[in-house]
């Protein structure tokens, strides 16, 4: 009872006394900023109840599964499986530096053992609280933990489903209470706040469900999401706690980073990309298959080669990358993931220090690669070429070079530095069928 009353008066503080309106980070949410550009590497996780039906996390709309229906995966999901020792090795293994959860997704399900919902896996015969056995399992092991928060929701009655453009077939007929919705997304996050110890990030998803053109270049919406009182919550709890929202959208006040789905900043080939860049530390994620939620029937499967090219990729252009994974049911990651995942890991453990810790956009993506760069080091990664030419050409590299060498190796390469840029000659070099990286300093 007296837990309940503290998150009564954290709740009533956050949403009078703190608003994000000319929002200023603090000095702890600047540190964890650099610190989340430090990481560059991390894993999503999709998962809870969804799952057992084995068709990805968007079933229950894809499907029209009425609520009432949908319940009764809570009387089934029963991970009796699931090691959050397992899954944070395997993330720590592959080079990753933080995890972001799945807490509750848009069918509404909590992970987590919330005193606000029955919705939720401590309900379940499995009956343990996820999140916290993860976020504890991450802080033991040295792992950041984040945590994903569905703005929306295709099971509760108090959303504003009618003006929702999902979920249209979950069967609701009661009038919506959106004051009552808010509030109850106000005391979940004061609960994962509170009880799970420090939070590295909240990954908001959904508010293109009140928008009424998902590619319209605004944030105007059907409904006042609250952001001002959402936001300044997150912030008076937790400071360092970094705020991302998948609008698709630039980022407004109060939010930390900006994310992009299933692309890399400026490219657009899913209809999800497409916004400009801000200045925010930027982060993309993209999936191992291409489901989030377990799929059964899905094996298109990424190789590992491609895996290590998009993360490459979204350094060079001053991005992490957020690889998910859709664990099974029974809490196992797959093998065709894990063995993925133990591959890109032996690459980064002799290639994280060109990767880890660095800066990109330091010239424009070029045909063969991408440059990174940490302190005076620039690392030049070749990822293709396809041309005849005996070198390559990097545009607008002005900063003073004095020696080039294979990264790895420390074997000499020859290059020459002039008004325009600097040319790198490759006679001699053998190329990486993944990755070439030389070494300028």
């Amino acid at each position: 009872m007296k837990n309940y009353l503290l998150l009564i008066i954290l709740l009533f503080i956050g949403s009078t006394s703190f608003s994000q309106q000319g929002y200023i980070p603090s000095k702890e949410n600047l540190a964890a900023r650099q610190q989340f550009q430090d990481m560059k590497f991390g894993m999503f996780i999709h998962w809870g109840a969804s799952s057992v039906l084995a068709n990805g996390e968007w079933v229950m709309n894809n499907r029209g599964i009425r609520a009432e229906d949908y319940k009764i995966l809570q009387s089934v999901f029963n991970p009796t499986e699931f090691n959050a020792k397992e899954w944070v090795s395997i993330a720590k293994n592959a080079g990753m530096q933080y995890i972001t959860l799945i807490t509750r997704h848009h069918d509404g399900f909590s992970n987590f053992d919330t005193k606000a919902s029955d919705w939720k896996i401590t309900n379940t015969a499995y009956g343990k609280d996820i999140v916290k056995q993860l976020a504890d399992e991450c802080h033991k092991q040295g792992i950041k933990i984040c945590f994903y928060y569905s703005l929306l929701d295709w099971y509760r009655n108090d959303y504003q489903w009618e003006t929702g453009n999902t979920g249209k077939k979950s069967g609701r007929t009661g009038k919506s209470n959106w004051e009552s919705y808010i509030q109850f997304m106000k005391t979940q996050l004061t609960e994962l706040l509170t009880n799970y110890g420090e939070v590295s990030g909240i990954w908001f998803d959904g508010h293109w469900d009140q928008l009424d053109n998902d590619k319209d270049k605004t944030l105007q919406s059907k409904v006042n999401w609250h952001y001002d009182e959402i936001y300044s919550l997150i912030h008076r709890l937790q400071p360092q706690c970094l705020i991302g929202n998948n609008h698709h959208l630039l980022p407004i006040a109060g939010e930390d980073f900006q994310m992009f789905e299933k692309d890399l900043p400026g490219n657009n080939t899913t209809g999800f990309g497409g916004a400009d860049i801000s200045q925010l530390p930027l982060e993309t994620c993209e999936t191992m298959n291409d489901a989030w939620g377990y799929n059964i029937t899905d094996r298109n499967f990424k190789s590992y080669k491609s895996i290590i090219h998009y993360l490459v990729n979204a350094a060079g252009r001053n991005a992490n990358f957020l690889l998910n994974v859709g664990p099974k049911p029974n809490g196992v990651i797959q093998k065709e993931f894990t063995d993925t995942l133990q591959l890109v890991g032996k690459w980064m453990e002799t290639n994280a220090a060109s990767i880890r810790g660095t800066r990109g956009n330091i010239v424009a993506a070029q045909n063969w690669g991408v440059l990174t760069q940490k302190n005076k080091t620039v690392y030049v990664h070749v990822l293709s070429k396809n041309d005849s030419n005996n070198y390559l050409f990097i545009p607008q590299l002005n900063e003073k070079i004095n020696t080039a060498s294979m990264f790895n190796s420390k074997i000499p390469v020859k290059f020459k530095q002039v008004s325009e840029g600097v040319f790198i000659y490759l006679d001699g070099i053998q190329l990486n069928d993944i990755d070439t990286i030389i070494q300028l300093n």
